[in-house]
Parts: structure tokens; C-alpha cells; sequence
């Protein structure tokens, strides 16, 4: 009775988690919950965001590196991105596009949350998110062959890992259908150390590779993010699920960008 109590503590939340960032076909695995228990596991469920990024990661890496047997990377690199929108449903896109559009176009919080929540992209939104996929794309295809998949891994969970991050220190907006608001409160220091953990894996073949990359990337990404709360407790006065989408973005982006540099010898 204990292990099975222990067994859906833990596996509920990372179905859960797997549920909510990807398409896979998780749903009836997991059981009939209440608002309560849903809103309990999903507070829980963010600890495995990063493994889920990472896993996300690995299928994207298996893919590339398939279709790079085949064809020159430009196109592997396409087809890896094709298939990664239909594994994760485009769902960080899709709120890279929001953000975008909201802080692009709005001048008050109000507006900008009107934005956000409208379906339609307007420009800000289609150039943001032309040149964050077309970013990502171009850095995929200019990594060093050595560098390559473990970047495309660590990038993954190192985003979801942002996210959380982003949770922890800024408050939810009382908006409903996001997941910062569906939680019902921010994550404690336990589930950041948590989801850092877990993250570790993931990232720790690309430091042994390029460790300056790396370290530049996670000194990057902390300036990033308090620049993140700056912004968004000026501008909102809180976060969506939108700006947590495009915390995970951002963070894939940082860490694909520091990998790739060129760095000045010392």
C-alpha cells in the first residue's frame, strides 16, 4: 500500500507533466481527478518539467541524428523541428508568438493581457516568432558536429528548467487557463532544487564538451531572467502561461547561442 501510494506520488506528476508539455498519449494513464487533485498535481508536476524537456530533447536529437544519415543537416534540421512542433503540439511557439504580440503592442497591462489572449498573431508576433525559429534553426545547423546533439539536449531541459525558475520568482496572474494561475501558488525552493536536479543530466554532457559554453549560457540565462522579472512585474505585474512559454524559448536559446560561439582565447 506505502509503494503504491509512493508510486502515484511520484508518477501521477510526471504523467501530469508529460500531459501538459507534450502530445503524447498519456491522457488515459492518467486517472479521473478532481479540482483539488488536479491543481495538487500539477504544483507537483513542475518538478519534472526539465526531465520532460530533456526527454523532448532526446527525440529531437534520435531524429536528427537519423535524418543527418540521410540528408545534410540543414534539412535534418528542418525535419527535427517538424517533428518536435507535432511532439509538443508548436505549444512555446505559440506563446513566443502571444508574448510577442502583447508586449509588442500593448501599453498597458490590461491591453497586454487582452493581446496575449487573443488568437489571432498580429506582426510582432509572426516576425518574433519567424526569427526565434529561424534563430534556433541556423544555430542548430552552425553547431560543431561534436556539439550538436548534446546541445540539442541540454537546450531542451535547460528551458523547462526556466520556466520554473520563472514560476518560482514571479507571481501568477489571476488568469484563468494558465498554468502559472492553475497551480494555485509558486513553487517552493524544494521543487526548483528538484527540477535542477533533474535537469543535471541533461546539460552535463554539454559541459563536459564545451564547459565555457555552458557556464557563459547559465550566467546568461540568470541575467536574462532577472531582467525577465523586471519586465514582467513593470509591464504585468505578474506571469501567464505565455511568458513562461517564452522563458522556455528563451532559455533554449541562450544555451544554443553560447554553445556556438566563438569564444576569444584567453
Amino acid at each position: 500500500m506505502m509503494l503504491a501510494k509512493i508510486c502515484s506520488a511520484v508518477l501521477l506528476p510526471l504523467l501530469l507533466a508529460i500531459q501538459f508539455l507534450t502530445r503524447l498519449p498519456v491522457t488515459a494513464a492518467v486517472p479521473p481527478l478532481d479540482k483539488a487533485q488536479l491543481k495538487a498535481g500539477l504544483r507537483r508536476s513542475v518538478l519534472w518539467f526539465p526531465l520532460v524537456g530533456g526527454l523532448i530533447g532526446g527525440i529531437g536529437a534520435l531524429v536528427l541524428w537519423g535524418a543527418g544519415m540521410l540528408w545534410p543537416r540543414v534539412i535534418a534540421v528542418v525535419l527535427m523541428l517538424i517533428v518536435e512542433a507535432r511532439l509538443t503540439g508548436a505549444f512555446h511557439e505559440d506563446a513566443v508568438a502571444d508574448f510577442c504580440d502583447g508586449f509588442g503592442g500593448g501599453m498597458t497591462a490590461e491591453r497586454i493581457r487582452e493581446i496575449m489572449k487573443d488568437s489571432r498573431i498580429g506582426t510582432y508576433g509572426a516576425l518574433g516568432l519567424m526569427l526565434a525559429v529561424g534563430l534556433r534553426a541556423a544555430l542548430l545547423i552552425a553547431l560543431p558536429a561534436a556539439l550538436l546533439l548534446p546541445a540539442l539536449v541540454a537546450s531542451a531541459a535547460f528551458g523547462r528548467w526556466m520556466a520554473v525558475v520563472a514560476m518560482v520568482i514571479v507571481p501568477p496572474l489571476d488568469q484563468t487557463g494558465s498554468l502559472a494561475k492553475d497551480i494555485g501558488q509558486r513553487p517552493g525552493l524544494a521543487i526548483l532544487g528538484g527540477a535542477t536536479l533533474l535537469a543535471l543530466p541533461f546539460v552535463t554532457p554539454l559541459a563536459m564538451v564545451a564547459p565555457g559554453g555552458m557556464l557563459a549560457g547559465t550566467g546568461c540565462a540568470l541575467l536574462f531572467l532577472l531582467w525577465f522579472r523586471q519586465a514582467l512585474m513593470r509591464h504585468l505585474g505578474g506571469v501567464t502561461g505565455d511568458c513562461l512559454g517564452f522563458a522556455v524559448y528563451a532559455g533554449q536559446l541562450i544555451v544554443l547561442l553560447c554553445a556556438s560561439a566563438q569564444w576569444p582565447a584567453p
